[in-house]
C-alpha cells in the first residue's frame, strides 16, 4: 500500500446508528482508520462532516471505497467512483455492480466482494 494513500470513502454514509454504513465509520473511527462520509443525505459523525456525493468532491489519497448504495444506483456513480483513483473497492453485501467491478478492475483497481464491518473485525482490513 502506497504510504500517502490512506484514507477512505464511506460512499452511502448514513446518520442513522442502525445502518450498517454508519457502523463502518464507527469501526473505522475505533481502528484509527481515517475517513472521508460521503452521501446524499446531510450530517456529521465522529468529527466528520458528511460530503454531498451530488457535489462529486474531489478527494486525495484513497485507498479505499466501500460502497453502502444498492447495486442498481451505482451505475450513476460509476465515472466518480472511479475519479477518485482508489487501491480497491470493497462491494458490501447488496451493492454487487458488475460494471462497476468490471471497469475497476480494467483500471487495475482491486475488486473485493466482502464486508467492510466483518474485514475491520478480524483484521483483513
Amino acid at each position: 500500500m502506497s504510504d500517502d494513500k490512506n484514507l477512505t470513502v464511506v460512499l452511502g454514509a448514513s446518520p442513522n446508528p442502525s445502518r450498517y454504513a454508519y457502523l463502518a465509520a464507527e469501526r473505522l473511527q475505533n481502528h484509527d482508520k481515517p475517513f472521508k462520509l460521503v452521501s446524499i443525505k446531510k450530517g456529521e459523525l465522529f468529527g466528520e462532516s458528511f460530503l454531498d456525493l451530488r457535489d462529486r468532491p474531489a478527494i486525495e489519497n484513497v485507498h479505499t471505497v466501500t460502497l453502502y448504495i444498492g447495486a442498481p444506483r451505482l451505475t450513476e456513480w460509476l465515472d466518480y467512483i472511479l475519479s477518485l483513483t482508489p487501491v480497491r473497492i470493497i462491494f458490501n453485501p447488496g451493492t454487487e455492480n458488475m460494471a462497476l467491478a468490471k471497469a475497476a478492475e480494467s483500471q487495475g483497481i482491486e475488486v473485493v466482494f466482502g464486508c467492510t464491518l466483518v474485514m475491520l473485525g478480524t483484521g483483513q482490513y
